[in-house]
């Protein structure tokens, strides 16, 4: 099934723009209210999704940070129908910040800084709505990671005996590493091995609420692992470090309405901070004890890289005509920059519920793995096409040409290109002379370009669809359908 919707896919971007369809026109010259209605049904999508997931327990373990964090959402939201959502995303950023703690004061502010806008946290939801949608299918395997899990102490646990730099001390985790003499190593002395007997055990860790077993009080619904939860705050952690180094390379000013961390901070301190939430993911990842879960995640970020790679090589040396390969490389670097991560943290979601640990669970690996990657790509699609918008906060960028101002030819672009020559030169270009922008959108805005990157970014939603609905019955599912849905409402 997978190959024949990728076959599809790959030839459907030449296809005709049936005559019923709507104008372009009247998506192009959408206001500005229209399109803050838009984006208020997405996160209307979020929220209806978000609030399938029932909350973690309290601990009274957790940090006071974390614990502030959470107790003041709640009580904030006793009377909201929605506090639910709102205590969850707490847990989850509460659980980031905890990850993400250093005792070097600037590393620890910019790594932190993107994590306290508000955002959609879409790819955490979808780990955890396909964790909730799939536990359970893996049969004896469900089994085997359930036991594990309940003789696990903790998901922070370390791998290696030791504390201090060896495993990568963490303050908020660990706690103060100065009031723990006997982990700190000097660096003005050479390493000696310890003396056998003097070591002893590390400091209580500092628990998350996030990172705790989600309990389920419906009938029939299976508990989400606190390995799954963890990688919810991975895939969030990798898609932020990404952020920073692209605000680096696209030199950006804003993300999300706000001063971008290159601006605040300079590139330097962004781009290392990118570096170190790397870092911390990959440590993460090593805990969970899955090593196909690693090497799934890990070929995430070569993808990134490869991605950015593609997109610098297209608008250095572009395609002088428009040709099915360079529409297909296109639609590659749109799945390695954005819909990789999404699919692959949701075939490792189902992994860490056991999924595939027999061949009973084996298909729905793949399911979870199609679905993430459809939908990825069907939501930078929309993104794409709301390029050619009027500008809105809420989209996270600029808009009005942000895309053709750095130079980039996205699929409204490509499309233009095959019926109107006059394209071409200005994205050989790179649209970088006086009026070329303003030009390239009435190119866009006279042809079907918006219109066939709509339906495309349909079809690939529509595939998605097919996907999740392999799956039984839940509210879980019923949630990830109406994903598929809404990232098309966008532009409507």
């Amino acid at each position: 099934m997978l190959s024949r919707s990728t076959r599809s896919a790959s030839s459907s971007f030449t296809r005709s723009v049936t005559t019923n369809r709507k104008p372009t026109t009247s998506i192009i010259r959408s206001s500005p209210s229209t399109t803050t209605k838009q984006q208020s049904a997405w996160a209307t999508a979020t929220e209806s999704a978000h609030s399938i997931l029932t909350p973690p327990p309290s601990s009274s373990s957790s940090s006071s940070s974390a614990s502030a964090s959470s107790s003041s959402l709640i009580a904030t939201s006793l009377d909201d129908p929605l506090s639910v959502i709102n205590s969850e995303i707490g847990n989850l950023k509460s659980s980031l910040f905890r990850m993400l703690g250093s005792s070097n004061s600037s590393l620890d502010k910019v790594a932190k800084y993107y994590f306290q806008a508000e955002g959609k946290h879409l790819r955490p939801l979808l780990v955890l709505l396909i964790a909730q949608a799939t536990n359970g299918l893996g049969g004896k395997g469900w089994e085997k990671v359930q036991l594990e899990s309940r003789n696990r102490n903790s998901i922070d646990d370390s791998l290696t005996s030791q504390g201090g730099v060896l495993n990568d001390w963490n303050p908020e985790v660990n706690g103060d590493e100065n009031t723990s003499n006997q982990h700190i190593q000097t660096f003005s002395n050479p390493f000696k091995l310890p003396e056998i007997g003097v070591q002893k055990p590390l400091p209580p860790l500092n628990q998350s609420e996030f990172d705790l077993n989600l309990d389920s009080t419906q009938e029939n619904v299976p508990i989400i692992l606190p390995t799954q939860r963890r990688l919810a705050s991975i895939t969030e952690m990798i898609h932020v470090a990404s952020l920073l180094h692209d605000d680096v390379i696209d030199n950006s000013n804003l993300r999300r309405g706000e001063p971008s961390a290159p601006s605040t901070f300079g590139n330097k301190l962004s781009i290392l901070s990118g570096d170190f939430l790397l870092g911390r993911a990959s440590v993460a990842l090593a805990r969970l004890g899955s090593s196909e879960v690693v090497e799934l995640l890990a070929t995430v970020i070569a993808n990134l890289v490869e991605g950015e790679v593609m997109q610098l090589k297209a608008t250095s040396e572009p395609e002088k005509n428009p040709t099915k390969k360079g529409f297909e490389d296109y639609m590659r670097k749109t799945y390695l920059k954005t819909a990789s991560l999404m699919a692959k943290s949701a075939r490792a979601s189902v992994i860490l519920g056991g999924c595939g640990i027999t061949k009973e669970g084996e298909w729905v690996k793949d399911v979870a793995y199609g679905y993430g990657r459809n939908l990825g790509i069907a939501f930078q699609l929309i993104d794409d096409a709301l390029d050619f918008l009027p500008p809105d906060p809420s989209l996270g960028k600029p808009s009005l040409g942000a895309d053709l101002r750095l130079g980039l030819a996205t699929a409204p672009a490509l499309f233009a290109w095959e019926k109107y020559p006059e394209m071409g030169p200005l994205i050989l270009r790179k649209f970088d002379q006086p009026g070329d922008v303003e030009l390239a959108r009435e190119i866009v805005g006279k042809s079907d370009g918006l219109q066939r990157t709509i339906e495309l970014a349909k079809f690939f939603s529509s595939s998605a669809r097919e996907l999740i609905e392999l799956l039984p019955e839940s509210k879980a599912r019923e949630a990830l359908i109406g994903l598929t849905k809404k990232v098309i409402e966008r532009v409507k």
